[in-house]
């Protein structure tokens, strides 16, 4: 009987609680319009958690962010990789960032917007890359992200492939594997695909 008391009135507190925020809430929202200021948008916990990532980033010098719709809308945006070591030394690779409200619960949709003849990355853009499927946790950030997409043009990996083809020669011919590559970027055909040129 205590404990239901206990209950019922720790329900009502939190209700008041809760009805207290939401007035206060309302409050702030009047004072800032009244102010002259545009109306707020409420961020999702997403844009919350985005913010503090950007904030944070940490990328190497060939690594850049730009936010093509403007700082309206952090939660599309793109990045550039130029690695500078490995078979794409002195490419330009390009990598749209789509952020869902639910982050980091729910990994980016990330496409590469280059095409490239590469064992990890087909021909529509998808990307193989771990920490974007299974094994995403919400404890990684966007910078985790572009180190894993840089470390797939300086260690590309046959084992783990979405173009199968590009996966086979980089297994079975190294050399060719780097010839492919340098002629696919300077705009070439590596078989019967068309590669624009990107360095």
């Amino acid at each position: 009987m205590e404990m239901n008391r206990f209950t019922l009135n720790f329900n009502i507190y939190v209700g008041v609680m809760i009805r207290l925020f939401k007035v206060k809430e309302k409050q702030r929202e009047l004072a800032e319009n009244a102010n002259g200021g545009a109306p707020t948008k409420k961020q999702s916990p997403g844009e919350l958690r985005l913010h503090k990532d950007i904030s944070e980033l940490n990328l190497p010098k060939s690594c850049a962010i730009t936010f093509p719709n403007g700082k309206d809308n952090l939660m599309n945006f793109e990045v550039s990789i130029r690695p500078d070591e490995g078979y794409y030394f002195g490419g330009t690779f390009l990598f749209s960032f789509q952020v869902s409200p639910v982050y980091p619960h729910e990994a980016p949709k990330v496409k590469c917007k280059t095409k490239v003849y590469h064992p990890n990355i087909d021909l529509e853009g998808n990307v193989c890359l771990n920490i974007l499927r299974e094994d995403w946790k919400p404890v990684l950030n966007i910078n985790t992200i572009i180190y894993g997409l840089y470390h797939l043009f300086t260690e590309p990996n046959y084992e783990d492939p979405l173009n199968h083809e590009a996966a086979a020669v980089l297994r079975d011919n190294p050399k060719m594997f780097e010839s492919n590559v340098r002629r696919a970027m300077s705009g070439g055909y590596v078989g019967q695909t068309f590669f624009p040129r990107c360095v």
